[in-house]
């Protein structure tokens, strides 16, 4: 599919898909610096070092939009750009612009005064002025993104052709992700706003939330089928599975505008039902993609060397994708279970775009990436990652509290000690890992070739 993208790809689309693709590398950058300064608050014997427990909220909430939130839908921005028709470039250009200024003045907020932490699920902020300002714009120029993403994405035909399917899963992720706007609108409309701060915008980013976890599933989906068909492998995914598995998370969305009707906004029912929507709806579609990935990885007895990398980003990625998953079952009361098991996956996704931005990155223009260091890097992010996760299950099973740092930890056992320590290991090799990224993508950029995006 990416192959037939580039063939008809004119100069203007791909510098706009460029553009969110260096706005999702740009959040990556400061999120991995600010990365730095939380794994460092929660090690044992470090955190007694450096007096950075006042920082770490703060700097916890930045860490978490740029890394999930921004990088997350900038990286939609890239393939909804891609698969687009050369047509309302101005609206393009407008969303990108909008939310590369939301996306720095979150980044910038903390030294701008900004303050006041909150530790809600899903967009957690600084209950500050000028961290919500940032909020708005960002959203306000995503929502421009998707409104394009609809105009612009051809669907004519999604049952005869495997590009069309795809795109059309790429166009119901737009939906979906419109869908999380409206949600979050209406919530905030319809919702008491005599509530606390914390209960105030845990329920805003319930729903929406919910919907924006299924809009980065479909990217990732897509990005898998894409992966394996550029390491060399035969998907065997039909168009008519492709169209079905995509519809099935589409219609488990469209329950979402029933659940803000006939719930009460925040009650018990209103969380439920939204939780069970995004478990019915990527359940599935995540399980079957991956077993035709995993079979067509076992029948594909040689990758062309070139391609290593390519393959070794898809099996990283459902592997880590995977172990969050299964850590979601052993959940066990409100400790660090839960951060690992958000940890797995959000890194399952985010080592599927690590791999494709190393594919997209010459056809944008710019130079190879070195395909034995993008593997190692892969590895290294993906190992340390998976040591991470490992050390936060393994400390939820002794019930240290998540989102705590310090003496707060309450690390009066061997066990609990050596359980954070894996975990700060593991930090600590996952952020190598995620800089070595950025050298190799700013040594492709680099490298750019004259006037290719032009």
């Amino acid at each position: 599919m990416i192959l037939s993208v580039f063939e008809t790809m004119q100069g203007k689309r791909r510098a706009l898909a460029a553009g969110w693709l260096v706005l999702g590398i740009a959040s990556l950058l400061t999120a991995g610096l600010l990365a730095v300064l939380l794994v460092l608050s929660r090690t044992p014997k470090i955190q007694d070092v450096f007096p950075l427990i006042d920082f770490f909220k703060v700097a916890l909430v930045v860490h978490v939009d740029l890394s999930v939130t921004i990088w997350f839908l900038s990286f939609a921005g890239v393939l909804w750009t891609l698969n687009g028709r050369e047509s309302f470039m101005g609206l393009g250009w407008a969303a990108l612009s909008v939310s590369a200024v939301g996306a720095l003045i979150i980044a910038m907020s903390p030294f701008l005064g900004a303050s006041h932490p909150l530790m809600n699920n899903y967009v957690p902020v600084l209950d500050d002025k000028i961290f919500l300002y940032g909020v708005a714009i960002f959203f306000s120029g995503f929502t421009l993104l998707l409104l394009r993403a609809l105009l612009s994405i051809p669907i004519g035909g999604a049952a005869k052709t495997e590009d069309a399917a795809q795109r059309y899963g790429l166009y119901v992720g737009a939906i979906i992700g419109l869908m999380a706007m409206c949600t979050l609108l209406w919530t905030y409309l319809s919702m008491p706003k005599d509530l606390t701060p914390l209960k105030y915008f845990e329920i805003l980013f319930w729903g929406g939330g919910h919907l924006l976890q299924m809009v980065d599933t479909t990217i990732m989906l897509t990005a898998w089928v894409w992966l394996a068909g550029a390491a060399g492998l035969h998907l065997k995914l039909s168009s008519k599975t492709a169209v079905i598995l995509f519809s099935i998370m589409l219609i488990s969305a469209l329950y979402a505008p029933i659940i803000t009707v006939t719930q009460e906004t925040g009650s018990e029912e209103y969380i439920e039902q939204f939780t069970e929507l995004m478990e019915w709806g990527i359940g599935a579609p995540v399980i079957v993609i991956a077993l035709l990935a995993m079979t067509s990885l076992v029948k594909t007895k040689v990758i062309e060397a070139d391609k290593k990398h390519l393959s070794t980003a898809l099996i990283c990625s459902m592997s880590l994708f995977g172990a969050g998953g299964a850590i979601g079952y052993i959940i066990n009361g409100v400790n660090v279970t839960i951060p690992a098991h958000y940890h797995g996956v959000i890194v399952g996704v985010t080592l599927s775009f690590m791999g494709l931005a190393y594919y997209l990155l010459p056809r944008f223009g710019f130079g190879e990436p070195s395909v034995k260091l993008a593997k190692i890097q892969t590895l290294v992010y993906a190992g340390g990652q998976l040591l991470h996760i490992t050390g936060l299950a393994w400390g939820g099973g002794y019930g240290i509290q998540r989102k705590v740092t310090g003496a707060a930890q309450s690390l009066d056992t061997f066990k609990k000690q050596a359980s954070m320590g894996l975990m700060g290991l593991g930090g600590a090799i996952a952020i190598m890992g995620g800089f070595l990224f950025l050298v190799v993508v700013f040594k492709a950029i680099r490298s750019r070739k004259t006037g290719a995006l032009t």
